[in-house]
């Protein structure tokens, strides 16, 4: 039994929201390079020390979701059903990550994404480490004792498959025609046998 969080939790996970919230409505108003940290905090109310309290960077307000994806997908690897296989199930969450950030009002916010040098340069780092989890949680899912080149390399592509099928025009035709791809490759390194 799950116990719901305590009211403590609840503010700062409200106070967390609101500061992304509003940091995302300025930077889509004014441009991202317009809107300073200072303007975040006075604009949300709260002092830069909270800001920060919540958010290590300018950049991490546009990714205020970052630990929700990792754990979304290393959860996919380690949490299925007993005798699901690996690939279907990070398959499914990619597609349901897709969806997610495929709908209409996310349009504007992967432009924002695009023109901006920095935001950029954060997406490439946030999808190494978010990689880099995958792989352990892979890894620890088939009892290895440490990551194969095999774990990386499919944490690698599945990370890949979610940022090339958000981009295609048929976002959910690329991610099942990648992860064919993938289960292919997977297949071929023996690993699947034990996942």
């Amino acid at each position: 039994m799950t116990v719901p969080p305590g009211r403590r939790e609840r503010k700062k996970a409200a106070t967390r929201q609101k500061i992304a919230d509003t940091a995302l409505r300025l930077f889509l108003e004014r441009g991202y390079d317009a809107v300073g940290i200072r303007d975040v905090a006075a604009e949300a109310d709260v002092a830069v020390t909270t800001l920060f309290s919540h958010f290590a960077s300018k950049e991490a307000l546009v990714f205020e979701r970052d630990d929700d994806f990792e754990q979304r997908l290393t959860q996919a690897a380690t949490a299925r059903a007993p005798h699901e296989p690996l690939i279907p199930a990070l398959r499914r969450e990619v597609h349901a990550l897709v969806r997610h950030c495929t709908a209409d009002d996310a349009a504007p916010i992967w432009r924002m994404i695009e023109e901006s040098p920095a935001l950029r340069e954060y997406e490439e780092s946030m999808r190494l480490r978010h990689a880099d989890s995958l792989a352990t949680a892979i890894a620890a899912d088939l009892g290895l004792s440490e990551t194969t080149t095999a774990c990386r390399a499919i944490a690698r592509f599945a990370i890949d498959a979610y940022t090339l099928a958000r981009e295609a025009a048929d976002p959910e035709a690329a991610v099942d025609e990648i992860f064919r791809m993938i289960e292919a490759a997977w297949e071929a390194t023996g690993s699947a046998r034990r996942a």
